[in-house]
């Protein structure tokens, strides 16, 4: 990414981002009583909250310690609590604007507002962490899906391929040992023949992964016709040369706008992530020239991990496109964005013979928290006739 494009893409993000703490700070701060020492608790704790994470990831890119762990940590869970504060305090203050115009609350509700907003702020506080902790809960437990999908070309000798797809693991500080080894665990329960890894393996600095050291954990995985994963935006942003070199390291191939024939008898095409051009300046292939040597009489498995132009495989035969990157919102009400961004959110969908599924993902970015769905493995019963 070009350094002027770096700058302002991120003087946006961090203008945002602070003008929606300054919003429920000053919100929460019109609650607390004037004379209250609580009020000088309340502003170091929220500084604390809405710093801790830029915070931990500069520190982490520095040196990694047990501090910058602990403040991306409360940092990330803040990022979820943050969207949940400024959700609640726009359905108050909408409220109160319509209670202006149209009295809609009783006497007693509006006679003594500091009163009211003291109880509102206490029952919304609660609520709040209540929805994180069953959110991060649900995030940690990853399920199956199970598909079974027939793909009308003759494999040779093979009649049937079990596949297991995990997305979106974006292994370091968050993601770390004891969750992917859980998220491994499962994979292996299901006895697939072969594993794909359709982007953002690496959540964006290297090395948290290297520290504690993922690789063997992900060398773990036990599949006869290999692991297969190629680069999402997040690989790009943590450095993808680096790695995509740690994962081969670890017993990984990696397509970077390439082609493997599995078994004699399928393929699998891998694509750039469509990042690779913000970051470098470089074009991905087309699908058109990275299809140039494959035999489409044999089955044809793509992996893209952003879901965008899902007719475009349809039109070069391929069978089955595998992608992730949405997350599904990850927290509600955000999936009512990604669906309208992509063609396809999450879920399974057919554009002529081709079967397509976008995963909503195993692993989390930014809050270890999911409320708009749940961690999610995919097995693929794939049928040859």
């Amino acid at each position: 990414m070009k350094k002027s494009s770096f700058v302002i893409f991120f003087s946006i993000v961090l203008s945002i981002y602070g003008l929606i703490n300054l919003y429920i700070g000053v919100r929460g701060w019109e609650v607390i009583p004037e004379n209250s020492t609580f009020r000088t608790l309340y502003l170091i704790t929220f500084l604390v909250l809405t710093l801790s994470f830029i915070a931990g990831r500069f520190l982490e890119r520095a040196a990694i310690s047990w501090i910058s762990t602990v403040l991306v940590w409360i940092g990330s869970f803040w990022l979820a609590a943050m969207v949940y504060f400024l959700l609640c305090l726009l359905v108050i203050d909408i409220l109160r604007l319509v209670q202006s115009f149209v009295p809609i609350f009783p006497a007693s509700i509006t006679s003594d507002t500091k009163s009211t907003g003291r109880v509102i702020a206490a029952l919304v506080i609660g609520g709040v962490l209540v929805l994180i902790v069953a959110g991060h809960i649900n995030a940690r437990i990853p399920r199956v899906t199970q598909l079974t999908l027939t793909v009308h070309k003759n494999s040779h000798p093979m009649k049937s391929l079990d596949v297991v797809a995990a997305s979106d693991i974006h292994l370091g500080t968050i993601i770390s040992k004891n969750r992917l080894e859980t998220i491994v665990e499962k994979i292996n329960s299901l006895h697939p023949d072969l594993v794909l890894l359709p982007g953002d393996v690496v959540d964006e600095d290297l090395g948290p992964v290297i520290k504690q050291n993922l690789g063997e954990t992900l060398r773990k995985i036990r599949a006869p016709l290999g692991t297969v994963a190629i680069t999402g935006n997040h690989e790009y942003i943590g450095g993808v040369e680096l790695a995509c070199r740690y994962m081969v390291e670890h017993g990984i191939t990696v397509l970077r706008d390439e082609f493997i024939k599995i078994n004699d008898s399928v393929y699998v095409v891998g694509r750039e992530d469509r990042s690779i051009r913000q970051f470098s300046g470089r074009k991905r292939k087309p699908l058109e020239d990275l299809m140039r040597g494959i035999d489409n009489t044999y089955p044809i498995i793509l992996l893209d991990h952003q879901p965008f132009r899902l007719d475009e495989a349809a039109s070069q035969r391929v069978d089955l496109q595998l992608s992730g990157h949405t997350h599904h919102g990850q927290l509600w009400p955000l999936n009512f964005i990604t669906r309208q961004v992509y063609e396809l959110s999450w879920g399974y969908t057919q554009r002529g013979s081709t079967h397509i599924y976008v995963s909503c993902g195993v692993g989390t970015w930014g809050p270890p928290v999911r409320t708009g769905n749940y961690a999610e493995i995919v097995h693929i019963h794939l049928l040859f006739a």
